[in-house]
């Protein structure tokens, strides 16, 4: 079992708060890990509104996730535009590590 703890220690915390949410005791941001592509969670849609969740974050189009601009929500992606660049979160990812990554 002694060969397995490094390889435990190196896990990630699935319960831990996401990079821009966490704080030093000093109450400064700490940049623990590289940022990641922003993840498309869910996709609401009625006949009166359209609401996307993206990283926890409950959007709805027109209003602006970390900087961009939530430019189309459809039951399977969500359009994000900074810019001039587009980039496109899908609900399901066409392979495992796609996840998250849009297209620019």
């Amino acid at each position: 079992m002694a060969c397995a703890l490094p390889a435990i220690a190196q896990m990630r915390d699935p319960t831990a708060p996401p990079v821009s949410l966490r704080q030093s005791a000093s109450g400064a941001h700490e940049q623990l890990e590289a940022p990641v592509a922003p993840r498309l969670q869910s996709v609401l849609i009625s006949s009166k509104r359209r609401v996307a969740v993206i990283d926890g974050q409950t959007v709805r189009l027109g209003q602006k996730h970390r900087g961009a601009v939530v430019a189309s929500i459809t039951p399977t992606q969500v359009v994000l535009v900074r810019g001039s660049a587009r980039e496109t979160l899908k609900l399901y990812p066409a392979s495992p590590g796609a996840a998250g990554q849009g297209q620019r």
